[in-house]
């Protein structure tokens, strides 16, 4: 069964190693089918759990993560490593299938966070505590407007630096740190604004 965490059959993640990256790229560009596979394995995952975690459906995600590859290979000998990072080209990718799903179908967007499994060390009151509050924090994040939840997405979720996060989509890094105080900001006073309605 398919989770947030884990693409079916596609159980294995690599840490990413930036200079056999590289290598990687220029090979795949030339045509390797090998290391295009190689990175498919490194970032499938990542783009899998992105997807996830902007959609809900599983299925979706699945599709859209594979959607990505097969622009990226229909696309790759215009990529220009100088220009992006590969890890950041393949998010602007997938942001752009994002937008292009959501304004077609004119859906509310969603966003869920990504957080740790229980600790099994911790009392099941600590945990049910713990469930609730990451439960608080989704719906807060459900209710910022769309570009915060990209950048909280890309960030938090995803991993990503600010520079690879303003190449995914495609804004100034300074503008990515404004975004990113700004919608932290924003949940803030979510939180807090739910806590005091829960309280009442």
């Amino acid at each position: 069964m398919s989770d947030a965490n884990s693409y079916p059959m596609r159980n294995r993640q690599i840490k990413p190693d930036f200079a056999d990256e590289t290598m990687l790229v220029h090979r795949a560009i030339e045509g390797d089918t090998q290391a295009f596979g190689d990175l498919y394995e490194r970032y499938l995952n990542h783009l899998y759990r992105y997807f996830y975690y902007r959609i809900g459906d599983s299925r979706l995600a699945e599709d859209f993560a594979e959607t990505v590859f097969v622009r990226v290979w229909e696309s790759l000998s215009s990529f220009k490593i100088s220009r992006i990072s590969f890890k950041g080209w393949l998010y602007r990718i997938a942001h752009n299938l994002l937008v292009d799903y959501y304004r077609t179908r004119k859906l509310q967007q969603s966003l869920d966070e990504d957080f740790d499994f229980p600790d099994p060390l911790q009392s099941p009151e600590d945990q049910l505590i713990t469930s609730e509050r990451e439960a608080l924090v989704i719906s807060a994040l459900k209710e910022l407007k769309q570009e915060y939840q990209d950048v909280l997405t890309l960030r938090f979720v995803n991993g990503l630096s600010h520079s690879e996060t303003a190449n995914a989509i495609d804004r100034s890094i300074g503008a990515v740190r404004v975004l990113q105080h700004r919608a932290l900001q924003a949940l803030d006073k979510q939180l807090e604004r739910m806590t005091r309605e829960q309280s009442e």
